[in-house]
This record gives structure tokens, C-alpha cells and sequence, in this order.
């Protein structure tokens, strides 16, 4: 009797994992506009925890349902645009992801290695780069297809009137504060982790103070330099900094405080900069007081754009985006009708 309970405890054992398989494969959905392509239980699930890690929360029923509907409508699209001979060249492709890669460029201040550019896509996609790849590539497809069947809906949106602006304006209001905001240059000596590197940098920049002392010239001399090859320095423009709680995490409260304590062309003390970054000396180049904005001021120092134009610009991005989702759902309404798909509802409670 112990053999006999021994050996199917053992042959159950076995059994799970099979039956887990078993039922992986199993069909979620089936879609058939050109051929036969099933979406197996296993891809629902993979595609529903993914979405679960993305919004931190389990989805219900209604929401796994939905999610499943998705899948089916972006199999329904590809197969519609393989059926019209539209596709996307790997040359294409390669051109969208360098655009995508360009995008991290003005944080990092150069062009993002291979390696950040993938953990970037991981911690904000889930994706591996392959992965990641293929995703984009179905996309730029269904967007192509979308285009090719919807033109004339996706053409239809009317920028906005200067009344319609006007209007929204003084609805806003309130809203368009332009906080104040100073200009900096600065020299910054970077070092490393040990206590030699940051003596070393400590000295050059004290070297460089008492080079510059109070004079804007010299300052701007070695902002020069530090465009050498192996200068060992940095230096140049840092930009508009607004007095508000993002500039204060970005480079803490005590910078802020020195920057707005300064008046334009005033040169720092030596000042050391968040973990990591190095010893600096700043210059205010330029200074704006906080003010409400009327509708043709510019929105932002160093911008061109305006109160207006902002707004005008929003309110398209709107209009377009309603007429955007009126032709997907046009085109998805379009490739669902008749016996396009079959879903297997006892497949998907699990």
C-alpha cells in the first residue's frame, strides 16, 4: 500500500507541471482575418502580470477581458496590413529607436550607451531589447495600416480659433505663473570616490577661485578652457533654473538658496554639488522675477513659445487625440465585424 501511495504522489507530481503547460496553451482567443492564429492563455497571463506590474495592482475580470480585446484588435491589424503588403524595413525601425534614443540625450548630456538605452526600456517598458524591438516594430505597423484606412479622420481636427485660445485662457488663468528663475554658468571639477581624487579636484577649484575672484571675464576664460581635450573640467551653460521643489531635489536646497541670493554677473564661492558630481563655482547670467503671464508673454525664459501658442498647441493635441481614438475604434469595429475572432470564455477565468 505505501509503494502503491508512493507512486502516485510521485506520477502527480509529474502530472502538475503538464497540466500547467497544458492549460498554457490552451486558447484564450482565436484570430482568423487571413489565417488561423491563436492567442494561447499563457500570452493572456504574460500580457496581464505585465500590466499588473505596471499599474501596482492585480486587474479584475472586466479588466483582463479588456486586455485580451486589445490583443485581439493589434493581431486583427497586423494581419489587415500583412494582407495589404504594409510593413515596416529593419531600416525603419533602427531609425525610430535612435530617435527614441536621442530622446535621453538632454538628461544625460550625451548620447546614451547601448547598455543605458536597454535598462532604460526595462525599467519603463519590462521589455528586454529584443523584446522591445518587436513591440515597436507591430506598432509602427498598426500605425501605418491606421493611417493608410483613416486618413481623412486623422486630417479632420481643426486647430483652434483665437477666440476658442482666448476663451481658455481666461479659464486658466491661475495657472500660467511664471515662477522666478535665474540663469546659471558654471566651472565644475568632478572626482571620485576616494579621498585622493577629491583632494585633487578640491585644489583645482580653489585654484580656479582664486583665479576668477570677482571677475565675469575670467570666469568666462576658463569656461573656455574647459573645451580642451582632457581639460579634466567641465564648464559652460547650465540654463534656466526656476525657484520651485524640483530644482531643490535636482540640486538640493542650499544651491537654490545660493542662486537666487546672487545678482546677475556675481560670482560663487567654491561649492560641492550632489553626491558624486564635484566641486563648482557658479555665475548668474540672467534673472526673472516671478509674474502672471498674459497671453503673448513668453511661457518660459529661453523659449519662444508663448502663453498662446502653448495653449493653441494643447487644445490641437487634444482635438487630434479625440479623432485619433474615433478612427482606431473605427478601424478595430471594422476588422472585428463578422467572424473575425472567437473567444474562449472558459478558458479565461483563472
Amino acid at each position: 500500500m505505501k509503494k502503491r501511495i508512493a507512486l502516485l504522489v510521485l506520477v502527480s507530481f509529474c502530472l502538475v507541471p503538464h497540466a500547467f503547460a497544458q492549460a498554457g496553451l490552451q486558447p484564450a482567443a482565436v484570430v482568423n482575418l487571413i489565417r488561423s492564429e491563436p492567442i494561447t492563455v499563457g500570452q493572456l497571463r504574460t500580457e496581464v502580470e505585465r500590466m499588473e506590474t505596471a499599474f501596482g495592482q492585480p486587474l479584475n475580470g472586466q479588466q483582463r477581458r479588456e486586455v485580451l480585446d486589445a490583443m485581439i484588435n493589434e493581431r486583427l491589424v497586423l494581419q489587415a496590413a500583412e494582407r495589404d503588403r504594409i510593413a515596416i524595413t529593419d531600416n525603419e525601425l533602427n531609425q525610430h529607436i535612435n530617435q527614441l534614443r536621442a530622446q535621453m540625450t538632454p538628461m544625460l548630456g550625451r548620447q546614451p550607451t547601448d547598455a543605458e538605452f536597454a535598462t532604460a526600456v526595462r525599467n519603463q517598458t519590462g521589455l528586454e531589447m529584443p523584446a522591445f524591438r518587436e513591440q515597436t516594430r507591430r506598432q509602427l505597423i498598426q500605425q501605418r495600416y491606421l493611417f493608410s484606412q483613416k486618413q481623412g479622420i486623422l486630417e479632420s481636427a481643426r486647430p483652434p480659433t483665437d477666440a476658442e485660445v482666448v476663451s481658455m485662457f481666461e479659464l486658466t488663468r491661475s495657472q500660467f505663473v511664471r515662477p522666478e528663475t535665474v540663469r546659471l554658468s558654471m566651472i565644475q571639477v568632478p572626482y571620485g570616490q576616494d579621498a585622493a581624487s577629491r583632494g585633487r579636484a578640491r585644489q583645482q577649484i580653489d585654484n580656479f577661485a582664486r583665479e576668477i575672484g570677482n571677475s565675469a571675464t575670467r570666469f568666462n576664460e576658463v569656461v573656455v578652457r574647459s573645451q580642451a581635450p582632457n581639460s579634466g573640467f567641465m564648464g559652460g551653460d547650465f540654463g534656466f533654473m526656476p525657484r520651485n521643489l524640483e530644482a531643490v531635489q535636482r540640486v538640493g536646497q542650499d544651491f537654490v538658496n545660493l542662486a537666487f541670493g546672487m545678482r546677475p554677473g556675481e560670482i560663487s564661492r567654491v561649492i560641492e554639488g550632489p553626491p558624486g558630481s564635484g566641486y563648482q563655482i557658479i555665475k548668474v547670467t540672467e534673472s526673472h522675477a516671478m509674474r502672471s503671464l498674459e497671453l503673448d508673454d513668453i511661457l518660459q525664459p529661453g523659449s519662444p513659445i508663448t502663453v498662446r501658442a502653448y495653449i493653441a498647441n494643447v487644445m490641437m493635441q487634444e482635438r487630434q487625440m479625440t479623432v485619433f481614438a474615433q478612427a482606431v475604434q473605427e478601424l478595430h469595429n471594422t476588422l472585428r465585424a463578422g467572424r473575425t475572432f472567437q473567444v474562449f470564455e472558459a478558458n479565461l477565468n483563472w
